[in-house]
Parts: structure tokens; C-alpha cells; sequence
């Protein structure tokens, strides 16, 4: 898990998840920081498991740590954000020790996190989608009932 550390450790992470915790100080909603990043990869890497798919972790880790980073972009100039996310991520994977080959699996993964398309995928974007989706603790949040989510999407029951 070596280059999922350097993730963490990287300036231009570090900086985008600072820049998604200023746009979010008032948000009442879902954040998107490092407590979602890692639910997204703990789910992820139980889906893995009991789908038998033997993703590398560090591939799991990397989209997961990844996936909403251009989220302070899509607040400031509408750009949506797995694009941003799509356009920042191979620059901290190539820092980090990652294949071009992995870069543009993650890439991939990242751009496709909310295509609907991709939830049945067995692969990193499938993993990703679904693990992002499932990671919203909706039956906990106080503002669900102002949430745009349709109610048949919000997670009413703990699944992983």
C-alpha cells in the first residue's frame, strides 16, 4: 500500500482535499473528504472480495482516494466533477508510482463514477460506482429529507 501513502503524502492532493473542505463548510449535505474517500475503498474492497474480481488494492484505493477530488471545481466553475477528478488523478497516479496502463484504469473508473451504465460492470469503475453509492448513510443524515437523491436511491439500511 505503499503508493496509496504517497497519495496521501502528495502536495497536490493534500491541496484539492483542502479545496473541497473550503467549498463545503457550509454544505449540509454529503461531504466529499477523506471519511468518504476511505468508505468508498472499504466498501470497494468488500464488494471485491465477495465478487471475487481480485482487484489490486492499490488500484481500489487509488480511484477511491481519488474519484471526488475535482468536487471544489464543480462548485466553483460547474465543471462536473468526475471530469475534474478524470483531468487531476493521473497527475498525482504518475507521481505516485503508478502505470500509465493503471493511471488510465483509474482515470477511467473516476469519469464513469456516476454513469448509471457502469453499476453493473465487474471491473474498477463497476467497484467504484457501487461502492460510492453505497457508502451515503442516508438513514443517519439529518438533511436526507432535503436531499435531491430520489428516495428509492437513498441507503435506508447498512449493507457492508
Amino acid at each position: 500500500m505503499e503508493r496509496i501513502n504517497r497519495i496521501l503524502r502528495n502536495q497536490r492532493f493534500q491541496e484539492h482535499l483542502r479545496k473541497n473542505q473550503a467549498a463545503e463548510t457550509d454544505r449540509i449535505f454529503c461531504h466529499h473528504d477523506m471519511g468518504h474517500f476511505l468508505d468508498v475503498a472499504r466498501i470497494g474492497m468488500i464488494l471485491n472480495l465477495q465478487e471475487g474480481l481480485g482487484i489490486p488494492a492499490e488500484l481500489l484505493y487509488g480511484a477511491a482516494l481519488l474519484h471526488d477530488i475535482g468536487r471544489h471545481e464543480q462548485y466553483g466553475t460547474g465543471i462536473p466533477h468526475e471530469e475534474a477528478g478524470a483531468r487531476i488523478a493521473p497527475g498525482i497516479l504518475a507521481e505516485c508510482g503508478y502505470t500509465a496502463e493503471e493511471i488510465r484504469e483509474i482515470e477511467e473508473a473516476i469519469a464513469l463514477h456516476r454513469d448509471s451504465g457502469t453499476e453493473k460492470r465487474a471491473d474498477l469503475a463497476g467497484v467504484l460506482y457501487r461502492a460510492d453509492k453505497a457508502s451515503r448513510a442516508c438513514f443517519a443524515c439529518q438533511a436526507s429529507s432535503q436531499c435531491n437523491w430520489k428516495a428509492v436511491k437513498k441507503n435506508q439500511e447498512i449493507q457492508w
